[in-house]
């Protein structure tokens, strides 16, 4: 592999021998990779990094030195390759803050302690490390982008409807907020300040993945840390180290902290819509487990956000949010309430079904092979769910062996998940137009599933039609 070569030959040029070892390690959002250098003879170990983007590695080495001079908690960099696209940093362990998440009375220091560098960070001098971003300010533009990212990414895969005029009206008028506030919070802006992005290191943080940083409002940080979606902090846990953190910034940077209290609830929404965005692309084009069990986190979160006065400005996009931090589809099963199988119907012409478990595999069905009642006029405007059309294929007696031999297929499945305690399974049967035979065969198998399994709890959804029901 090109980059486990180009880091090991670093690695010789930079510390004089061979790594003994080296293991790639899990990717995060990005498409970075990443991998540990190992001599465990002399107890070297280092972080290897294979970048995606020449202007975020430019960044992330410029800044990284920018702030290693300034005693900010940041990764030491040890040799950078000629093309600048790989390069080797101070391993700083496996525990990210993220993982020690928990119970609130226990994470409090770390939190406060990581609130507390993010300052020292922000408020370096932007003579020094504004020449090293890649990034223009935070601006009206880039406002627009994340806002457009939401509707794109999530707000149209979701199925709600809205204006899209009166939606654009709102989007303009939100970004010109959000550019005004007041300038005596501008700083340097992480961009992706995360729990994740913080590693504890012999008891303290430091921080990694600043590469899209830029001159913006600091409160964005915080934001993005405190209401990070599976970070799982209770409302009043995050105003109160809010007000620790703005009260610290206040106080280093001379200015009032009220101000900055003002303005969170705006920054709270947008921040959400923004990381839906993200999720949606991430979790539901890309398929990526992770960001798919974050929406519903997010979604509770824009629940709490969507109610604050700052957002009566908008109200479209104020209605839309509603509605999605209303829609259960992207509720996880709980663990505790046992086997959920949700049952489809669909059109291959518009894709499989999504889904939102995270889980993924689970079963597909083609019922393309059987008669099509659709082709004869009498049958068209019905539904598999309607008795003329199941008489049709049960007349002709091959929808009843497809479904008795799926079913077949299927139990093995469901007794296993029911033993392993497993909380998900996903059932598709798909046709030409997700209307008859599909609808049929769907409705079969969930009654079947509900008869011989009377405790698992069977959805089923016939997509096309919009009819979602628990038997």
């Amino acid at each position: 592999m090109e980059d486990i070569k180009i880091l090991s030959e670093l690695f010789k040029s930079r510390f004089g021998v061979e790594p003994s070892v080296v293991n790639p390690l899990a990717s995060a959002g990005g498409d970075r990779r990443y991998f540990r250098l190992v001599v465990p003879e002399i107890g070297l170990s280092v972080i290897g990094t294979a970048g995606d983007c020449a202007a975020d590695c430019r960044s992330f080495i410029a800044l990284d030195s920018v702030f290693l001079s300034q005693g900010v908690p940041v990764p030491e960099i040890y040799a950078v390759s000629d093309a600048g696209m790989h390069y080797l940093q101070q391993d700083l362990g496996d525990v990210s803050l993220f993982s020690l998440l928990g119970k609130e009375e226990e994470c409090r220091p770390a939190v406060r302690l990581a609130l507390k560098n993010l300052v020292r960070m922000q408020l370096v001098p932007r003579e020094l490390w504004e020449r090293s971003t890649e990034y223009r300010p935070f601006c009206r533009r880039q406002v627009l982008w994340d806002l457009n990212y939401f509707k794109y990414e999530f707000l149209k895969p979701s199925g709600v409807q809205f204006d899209e005029e009166l939606l654009e009206d709102d989007f303009d008028r939100m970004a010109e907020d959000l550019v005004g506030v007041d300038s005596s919070f501008q700083g340097f802006m992480m961009r992706d300040c995360q729990s994740r992005n913080v590693m504890m290191c012999g008891g303290h943080p430091y921080f990694i993945d600043f590469q899209g940083g830029r001159t913006g409002p600091s409160v964005y940080d915080a934001v993005s840390f405190l209401w990070q979606a599976k970070a799982g902090f209770s409302d009043g846990f995050r105003m109160e180290m809010f007000r620790y953190y703005a009260e610290e910034y206040g106080a280093r940077a001379g200015c009032d902290s009220s101000i900055m209290m003002n303005s969170l609830p705006l920054f709270v929404f947008f921040r959400t819509l923004q990381v839906l965005g993200a999720y949606g692309f991430r979790g539901l084009v890309q398929r990526r487990a992770h960001f798919l069990e974050s929406i519903s986190p997010a979604l509770r979160n824009l629940a709490s956000a969507v109610d604050a006065e700052a957002v009566s400005r908008y109200p479209e996009l104020r209605r839309v949010c509603r509605e999605l931090a209303a829609d259960t589809r992207f509720d996880p099963p709980s663990k505790d309430s046992g086997l959920t199988v949700t049952v489809f119907s669909f059109s291959y012409k518009l894709g499989y079904p999504e889904d939102y478990s995270g889980n993924g595999g689970g079963f597909m069905f083609d019922c393309r092979g059987m008669h099509n009642p659709g082709r004869y006029e009498q049958y068209k405007a019905l539904t598999g769910l309607d008795a003329p059309v199941m008489e049709f294929l049960q007349e002709r007696g091959e929808a009843d062996k497809f479904v008795a031999k799926s079913m077949e297929m299927v139990a093995t499945s469901v007794e296993c998940y029911l033993r392993r305690g497993f909380s998900s399974l996903q059932i598709g049967f798909g046709c030409t137009g997700g209307r008859h035979r599909s609808v049929y065969c769907a409705e079969a198998v969930a009654g079947e599933i509900k008869r011989k399994y009377p405790d698992t709890r069977v959805v089923v959804v016939h997509r096309e039609q919009g009819i979602r029901k628990e038997l």
